[in-house]
């Protein structure tokens, strides 16, 4: 009991109280360990009485693995970002990994992985965040895996998730092509974004199918001032957009509410809106947004059994996994007449 008052309780007294060897106690605390039921319910039970707790970081130390995982953040303003946070945390948990968070500005995070790669992460998730191709190769030659979620970095040694970007865009510009719009206009996120890029590439093309071209274009920046301001530069012209492809929900929300409250015009009737993310919110009254949905749970499902995979074989390779959407028709558009 002496080592119970001061704290300092380790294996080895939990393995002569329970009556079994140390290396049973690691295993009772290590998640997916082999061991007999009634052995880890002696364990467990010898633990309780002693007051004994695992020190994770300590065993990362000996055995020199980690079950620690970084997720780089860049935006928890946006929904879409917050509801992945928590599938990320859940599905990580699940298979006996824990969570270290780290947030970074809007962009390449090199600053900040530099900081991070100085605790024993085991791998990294990074959504809303980009590094450099050469800080992924440095993280690679460190033998430690990363996996870009709703991001990617052509020839980095990644794997990256993404939801289908060029295939959703392509269906917003081919639906307001049909439904008769003339002048459609595209309000971007971060120009750096591969997520941004690819849906307004995909868009631009669907719109030159029918013979249209982009009738305008605004940068948001994936912030809700930036969206209001790129709705009153589009807007408070002679020929304004009868339409308008928004690259995020978010951005969409300020779009709308920026167009009505303001600028006194009517969705759909004056013109119609489009975001993209389908996050709880789009489905809202004060909204009801016609959006492109992201399958959230399949991508972050995706992402970290391909981080798990990498963690334990060793290899951080090269993948880009495209996950498909689809378009969710609400009434903050018009619809074409023959759908």
């Amino acid at each position: 009991m002496a080592n119970r008052r001061s704290g300092r309780v380790n294996a080895r007294d939990v393995a002569r109280a329970a009556g079994v060897s140390q290396s049973a106690v690691s295993r009772t605390f290590t998640p997916g360990a082999s061991i007999a039921a009634e052995t880890r319910q002696r364990v467990i039970a010898a633990a309780r009485e002693l007051g004994y707790r695992p020190n994770a970081f300590a065993r990362s130390l000996i055995t020199r693995r980690s079950r620690m995982v970084g997720l780089v953040l860049a935006d928890l303003d946006n929904p879409f970002y917050a509801r992945m946070l928590e599938a990320v945390s859940r599905e990580l948990q699940a298979a006996g990994h824990h969570v270290m968070l780290f947030f970074t500005d809007r962009g390449e995070a090199d600053d900040a992985l530099q900081e991070i790669l100085q605790y024993p992460v085991a791998g990294l998730l990074m959504a809303s965040a980009t590094l450099s191709s050469a800080l992924a190769r440095e993280c690679a030659e460190a033998g430690i895996p990363v996996v870009l979620v709703n991001r990617d970095v052509p020839d980095a040694p990644t794997v990256s998730v993404t939801a289908d970007n060029e295939a959703g865009g392509a269906a917003v510009g081919d639906f307001l092509a049909r439904a008769g719009h003339q002048r459609v206009a595209f309000i971007a996120g971060d120009p750096e974004a591969s997520t941004s890029r690819d849906r307004e590439h995909g868009f631009r093309e669907a719109l030159a199918r029918h013979g249209l071209t982009c009738h305008a274009r605004a940068v948001g920046n994936y912030t809700r001032e930036g969206a209001r301001e790129a709705a009153r530069t589009l807007f408070r012209v002679n020929a304004p957009p009868d339409a308008v492809f928004v690259a995020n929900d978010y951005m969409a929300f300020a779009v709308m509410d920026t167009l009505r409250g303001e600028l006194g015009l009517r969705v759909p009737e004056d013109v119609s809106v489009v975001g993209y993310d389908d996050v709880t919110q789009a489905a809202w009254g004060a909204y009801n947004l016609t959006t492109v949905t992201q399958p959230t749970d399949t991508m972050v499902s995706t992402a970290v059994t391909a981080l798990l995979d990498s963690i334990r074989d060793g290899a951080p390779g090269r993948e880009r996994r495209v996950i498909a959407g689809e378009l969710v028709v609400r009434r903050s558009s018009r619809c074409p007449q023959n759908r």
